[in-house]
């Protein structure tokens, strides 16, 4: 195969939403594992934070789940921004839900702070910071999946591996790829009325008159897309057969069953010794 031929597949796959990460760029092993592992290894931790109410346990989750990003993830500005809000937003929510907390479940505990008649016990801090702790974790342990795997190959790996039926995959990832379309056609349908001229002015009045002027365009563009891709699909024979030939396949190799067995061991000993047994 001659060099701009390579180049220019190189150049295809990389912006084919459905191909895999392009084989020159710098991969971290959360991406060279199935979607299917990286959903479930957090999946009992997510279950647990659920039902737990003390401060260590969601805090060593929360650290677990910084860990496998850190080492897993690529480090973008997108991930050190998540990275660093996720903390702001555990003191917020903490701070938060101790102040809604009722003062008459923890006034046996040493107040904090007073204000004239109001005060903040600690136990509120307490109860605050661990709903606080649990979102956090719960959100950092769902980024595990969410910043390494896309949409098409979680859709691939369930029809690989859950048989999910193909017919059900792809038809809700065919409706899933209908939101990029909207959002170019409505910069279309914008770019348009600006040119003629139309729905002028400012205020909202002026608001609504233009977004009831994307509306019928907008409608129109998604019922002749829905109308292309329905006649692609029964042309190709979509739904014909009981099984579809994969291009791209995602197999469950020995690495995700000890991803997924080291994320569990881990958990179960999290949960063990942070846990409290004794005032369950």
């Amino acid at each position: 195969m001659s060099a701009p031929v390579v180049a220019a597949v190189t150049s295809a796959a990389t912006f084919d939403p459905y191909a895999g990460i392009a084989p020159h760029s710098p991969v971290r092993f959360l991406y060279d594992l199935n979607p299917l592992a990286k959903l479930f290894a957090p999946l009992p931790a997510m279950v647990v934070l659920v039902f737990v109410r003390d401060l260590a346990t969601p805090l060593a989750f929360l650290a677990l789940s910084y860990a496998v990003l850190l080492v897993g993830v690529r480090l973008t500005r997108r991930l050190a921004g998540l990275l660093v809000l996720i903390p702001v937003a555990t003191v917020l929510i903490g701070f938060g839900f101790a102040l809604w907390t009722d003062a008459g479940r923890v006034s046996h505990t040493e107040p904090v702070l007073r204000l004239g008649g109001w005060v903040l016990y600690e136990g509120a801090l307490e109860i605050g910071f661990a709903t606080g702790l649990r979102i956090a974790a719960i959100l950092a342990l769902a980024l595990i999946a969410g910043l390494s795997t896309t949409g098409p190959d979680l859709v691939r790996a369930s029809v690989q591996h859950l048989r999910v039926p193909y017919r059900i995959g792809y038809t809700a990832l065919a409706a899933f790829r209908f939101v990029p379309r909207f959002g170019y056609e409505l910069d279309v349908i914008r770019q348009a009325h600006r040119v003629r001229g139309a729905h002028g002015g400012r205020g909202p009045f002026a608001a609504v008159a233009r977004w009831s002027g994307y509306i019928v365009p907008l409608l129109a563009g998604a019922i002749r897309h829905a109308e292309r891709v329905a006649l692609a699909m029964d042309a190709r024979a979509f739904g014909a057969h009981r099984d579809r030939t994969e291009r791209h396949l995602l197999p469950w190799r020995a690495r995700d069953a000890v991803f997924v067995a080291a994320f569990v061991v881990a958990s179960a000993v999290f949960v063990w010794l942070l846990f409290p047994w004794g005032t369950a």
